[in-house]
């Protein structure tokens, strides 16, 4: 059974959210839209790894996109499968052209066939999480049962090479498609060990979960000052549409639409704070009326916060 599911992360919300309010082609919004690029591959690696995995749902117990707190820090691991036997623990990687594993010097080269580019070694980084994983469960008294660990290379025509003990990265490293199948040789192997409820263990470790989250002001050194400002066209993207009578109306693509507002609310809620002063909301939706800013902010399914003077989501 999949118990937690892999959805849109945060982060990525916030780099939609961040992308059309910079300046297109600044060196800030060529640096975000890396980030946001190199996340979205990422993104959509663990969807593929994640529909490979999914047919182990009948047997284990899934949770997708875990986060953990552990010693005041999160640690992230994109697929767990906990079996009556072991915990497995499936990174997902989206490489394109040829990687190899350098085992020797641990670093993972990628060529595209143009250029050749490091990255960090990703049997480092799992077998990291194995040990914070380790020491999370030790902490939260749960069964003692063994962990494995995999990188799953998403994408099937990438070609894997290895520098050092092809035989040990073997073992880790496999096409997304061929883990589940390793993931059973293990349940074999352990089929006489003592069993235990893997589902309790999933709620567990889901009601511990957070979500992963980063300071991309900070990341890309920019403020809230730096941001263009204004209602985004649904169709056409042009930020700054024109606020006319019970509606919005974009000049380039001559359309009106009556809830654009809401799409721009939740930007200012993901990028700035999880309030609203009627002021803000006015400068934020380039408003020129306090009243329609009241309007807008009643009918938008916020709760107003006397006390404080600012609007901000209703608790669910």
């Amino acid at each position: 059974m999949i118990v937690k599911k892999l959805a849109k992360p945060l982060l990525l919300k916030k780099y939609e959210a961040l992308l059309p309010r910079l300046m297109i082609n600044s060196p800030t919004w060529l640096d975000a839209n890396q980030e946001f690029n190199r996340r979205m591959r990422g993104y959509k690696g663990e969807i593929r790894v994640g529909y490979y995995l999914s047919g182990l749902a009948q047997k284990y117990t899934i949770l997708q996109d875990v986060c953990l707190g552990a010693d005041g820090q999160t640690f992230q691991m994109d697929d767990l499968i906990i079996s009556p036997h072991a915990i497995y623990i499936v990174e997902a990687k989206n490489y394109h052209g040829t990687i190899t594993f350098d085992h020797i010097l641990k670093q993972l080269i990628r060529h595209d066939g143009e250029k050749e580019t490091g990255f960090a070694y990703p049997i480092t980084q799992v077998e990291l999480q194995h040990d914070k994983l380790q020491n999370w469960l030790h902490d939260h008294s749960s069964p003692n049962l063994p962990i494995y660990y995999f990188v799953a290379i998403s994408e099937p025509s990438t070609i894997i090479k290895v520098i050092g003990n092809q035989q040990e990265v073997a073992e880790i490293v496999a096409h997304a498609a061929m883990i589940p199948k390793k993931i059973m040789e293990i349940e074999e192997r352990l089929a006489a060990s003592e069993k235990v409820q893997h589902q309790k263990i999933g709620y567990m470790i889901m009601k511990e979960c957070t979500e992963f989250d980063l300071d991309i002001f900070a990341q890309h050194k920019i403020t809230p000052s730096n941001l263009l400002t204004g209602v985004q066209c649904p169709e056409c993207g042009s930020l700054g549409i024109e606020r006319v009578h019970s509606g919005w109306i974009c000049h380039k693509c001559q359309k009106k639409y009556a809830a654009a507002h809401k799409a721009a609310l939740e930007d200012y809620f993901l990028l700035i704070k999880p309030w609203i002063t009627n002021t803000e909301c006015m400068q934020w939706l380039k408003l020129d009326s306090r009243n329609t800013a009241t309007r807008i902010l009643k009918s938008s399914n916020l709760f107003f916060n006397s006390k404080r003077r600012w609007w901000e989501r209703k608790e669910m």
